[in-house]
């Protein structure tokens, strides 16, 4: 009934060299046994439908489910089934966190939890590594783009973070502003496609796709662009914009769900409508062509970064519900 989740979970999202893949077909005895072995106090499992549901069903007491953010705003009214696994795995939790108010809402509509079981913990980054300044990369210089406007996208090639939408929003944008530039980091399933798209829509000399690259050399990306833009269909809060933030770079994001609670139009960046390439074209032009404007938007986003992003004074949320459950 639930094989197709459980693939989704463990082949699609590669796990860190320290996590244990399992097998799907024994993934609940395998985690009971884990939990037995290991003689948890609480147990913390995510996303909803996966990972904190096999928790459930091998009787993980007391549960931390931690929300992805996609798994309740989007993957949780999927089908009634998904719903009802939502519900369920939600509903046996003794705690529930999330990482903005849209999820915290979510949570509600599909679960009894009171608002106290509810925790929203906006993650954070580390600001003494994503700060303001100059890169150390020679990017600009061995492109030819030192006088080019440029701008970066750091999320995955999967579906739901659209890059097909920001490539043909970035062609738009080309045409009325030829010396704008793309720096497109990442990969994923659909890379033969956007790679296609680059192709077919003649932007190979204007677009710089190296692929993933290493966590240490993304605050060099950043410092390198001059604009961070996302096309995501749907986000919690998103770390990428975030470290964007922290850099000093205006945002243009999709106007949807966390988001919402970072960027504010015109004050340090812009929001464009989901999926449609001519508005989110329209918004990155937004951005690239007004320095006064650019300069007060990168001023702003380290100031929000600064005071709201920071793991270190937001990850204590976290650590004050579990131990409360262990104390009870």
């Amino acid at each position: 009934m639930h094989q197709p989740l459980i693939d989704e979970a463990l082949e699609d999202r590669p796990p860190p060299a320290s996590v244990i893949r399992l097998d799907p077909t024994s993934a609940q005895d395998q985690i009971k046994r884990a939990i037995d072995d290991s003689r948890a106090d609480v147990v913390i499992a995510g996303p909803i439908q996966t990972g904190a549901h096999l928790a459930v069903l091998a009787g993980a007491k007391p549960l931390v489910t931690v929300s992805w953010g996609s798994d309740i705003l989007v993957d949780a009214d999927r089908t009634p089934e998904m719903r009802a696994i939502t519900e369920k795995t939600l509903n046996q939790s003794a705690a529930v966190f999330g990482d903005c108010r849209a999820v915290r809402e979510a949570i509600k509509r599909h679960s009894s939890l009171k608002d106290a079981d509810i925790v929203t913990f906006p993650w954070g980054i580390d600001l003494e590594t994503f700060t303001p300044g100059a890169s150390s990369l020679s990017l600009r210089k061995d492109l030819g783009w030192e006088d080019a406007t440029v701008f970066i996208s750091t999320r995955t090639w999967e579906p739901v973070y659209a890059i097909d939408v920001l490539i043909e929003a970035f062609a738009l944008v080309h045409e009325s502003l030829p010396d704008a530039r793309l720096i497109l980091l990442g990969d994923g399933s659909l890379e033969g496609k956007i790679r296609s798209l680059i192709r077919d829509r003649q932007l190979n000399e204007f677009v710089h796709a190296p692929g993933r690259v290493s966590h240490a050399l993304l605050p060099d990306y950043f410092r390198t662009a001059d604009a961070y833009v996302s096309s995501a269909l749907s986000d919690g809060t998103s770390i990428s914009l975030l470290e964007a933030m922290a850099t000093g770079l205006p945002a243009v994001v999709s106007d949807s769900y966390g988001n919402l609670e970072w960027v504010q139009p015109g004050i340090n960046g812009e929001l464009a409508r989901p999926g449609d390439a001519r508005l989110l074209a329209e918004a990155m032009l937004a951005v690239a062509t007004d320095e006064r404007t650019v300069a007060r938007m990168k001023a702003a986003n380290v100031a929000v970064a600064r005071s709201r992003a920071n793991w270190s004074k937001n990850f204590p949320l976290l650590a004050q519900k579990v131990e409360s459950l262990v104390r009870s």
